[in-house]
């Protein structure tokens, strides 16, 4: 039996499919051709008991039987019973002997036969055979003051139903190869998509082309899933092109300090081999140039890091419920340091919110950051915190109409900002942190100058209730 299963299991999805829609009609079929087999074998014979207990044999005929009771050994004449066909007669009597009629086959006695001839039933019906082994069925009734048997072949019941099982089968054979060439086309049919699915999938792995779509059609479980296939490759296709994205900006913005980085290094190190020493205050600019590009580019290598593990998704860093109120202070403490010739004002109301830390603090300080860049010496950066929505305006020079669609992407950067420092990543990471905390961010020009962003954050202005675990804790 497991061997049995291991083999159907071995065989291609299509021979399954068939060989089971196969097997399904073969056995409706055989079903229905033994149940009407039996259907009409029950009918012939009540006909045949029918027609038995129908007959009705004359008394003379009767008489002259008892009359002329021969031996049961003795050969039956041609003759046949009066008004009778192909039914044989004979009477029994109580002691088991039987005097067959006239040109009646002798049928054996039985036990079912004397009861009734010893008048302890009224009638028997039942099964039995000649003295030649003939099959017959046989009625026993006492009529009169004697105990006849009546008997008629069952070959009349015999004959159309060997008859009828050799259509049955006949029929039945052609439904099932019927079924099983339909079945196989079915499978062949209903699988074709799966095929090209199986296709499909080696191309992709054998090619990595990733623009390949499956043709859909209909709307049943097959079009679901090739619909599933096409969006799956169309998000790994999205994801390949961002990383190329990413990693062609991220080379093109690595470049410029390490070119300049190179050159400033490759003075030095001319001025060390040659022994032509550098004025101090050349000397002394270089090294501060040399620092500050390698400040700009440990910044650059730290966006890209931040960066990429938003893209991850979230898993970084644990995501808890965390004062938004309290993660803004802190980031206004370190704009202060960076920007002290600025006034910050603060109006924060509380707010608790789910979400990482440490990227949400590092995205509130890159907002700030960017009011510092912008904002005039002595200007005001005006940040509050009100029902969620955290606000933050400079009154520096702005940002153009035009530019506004684009803060928020890769490596992008406003020309009037170019000579700034900077990677064109802080915006992108602020915008990653708060989408994947399931808030919006956005900004906007300023009334009367500056910029406004806007950062809004789902949450609730008390923290939740501690379970009983935290309690403990």
């Amino acid at each position: 039996m497991k061997g049995l299963v291991r083999r159907y299991r071995a065989m291609p999805l299509r021979s399954r499919l068939a060989l089971l829609v196969t097997s399904a009609v073969a056995l409706a079929v055989a079903a229905v051709a033994v149940s009407c087999w039996l259907l009409t074998r029950d009918q012939l014979r009540e006909q045949m008991d029918d027609s038995l207990r129908s007959l009705n044999v004359g008394g003379a005929y009767l008489g002259e039987t008892v009359a002329n009771c021969r031996d049961t050994g003795q050969s039956p004449n041609d003759e046949t019973a009066p008004g009778t066909t192909t039914v044989f007669v004979q009477v029994v009597q109580p002691d088991g002997t039987r005097c067959v009629g006239r040109g009646s086959t002798p049928v054996v006695v039985e036990d079912s036969d004397l009861v009734v001839a010893q008048h302890l039933r009224e009638q028997t019906l039942h099964d039995g055979k000649t003295d030649s082994g003939q099959p017959v069925r046989v009625l026993t009734q006492t009529q009169g003051n004697v105990t006849v048997s009546l008997s008629r072949p069952l070959s009349e019941v015999d004959t159309p139903l060997n008859r009828l099982a050799l259509l049955l089968a006949f029929v039945a054979g052609i439904g099932v190869i019927g079924a099983g060439a339909a079945g196989l086309w079915v499978a062949r049919t209903g699988l074709r998509p799966v095929d090209e699915l199986t296709m499909a999938v080696e191309h992709v792995a054998r090619t990595e082309d990733l623009n390949l779509r499956i043709p859909v059609d209909g709307d049943d479980e097959i079009a679901r899933l090739s619909e599933s296939f096409n969006s799956m490759t169309a998000s790994l296709a999205s994801s390949r092109d961002l990383q190329q994205q990413l990693i062609a900006d991220a080379g093109h913005e690595l470049r410029t300090p390490l070119t300049s980085l190179r050159t400033n290094i490759e003075l030095l190190a001319r001025s060390e081999e040659t022994g032509r020493a550098i004025p101090p205050d050349d000397r002394k600019a270089l090294l501060a140039s040399v620092t500050a590009q390698m400040t700009e580019l440990a910044a650059l290598i730290g966006d890209l890091q931040e960066l990429s593990r938003t893209d991850a998704g979230p898993g970084g860093g644990k995501v808890q419920v965390v004062a938004l109120h309290d993660i803004v202070e802190a980031a206004l403490e370190r704009a202060r340091l960076r920007g002290p010739e600025l006034t910050f004002t603060a109006d924060l109301a509380p707010w608790f919110v789910r979400a990482e830390p440490a990227a949400l603090e590092r995205a509130i300080v890159n907002i700030l950051d960017n009011a510092v860049k912008f904002g005039p010496p002595g200007s005001t950066v005006e940040v509050a915190l009100q029902a969620g929505t955290l606000t933050v305006r400079d009154h520096g020079p702005g940002i153009p109409a035009d530019e506004l669609p684009h803060v928020f992407d890769r490596f992008w950067r406003s020309p009037s900002a170019r000579s700034l420092p900077g990677s064109g990543l802080g915006l992108s990471i602020v915008a990653r942190t708060v989408h994947q905390s399931g808030g919006e961010v956005e900004l906007r020009p300023a009334s009367g100058g500056g910029t406004v962003a806007t950062v809004r954050l789902p949450g609730a202005a008390a923290p939740p209730p501690k379970t009983p675990d935290q309690a403990g804790a």
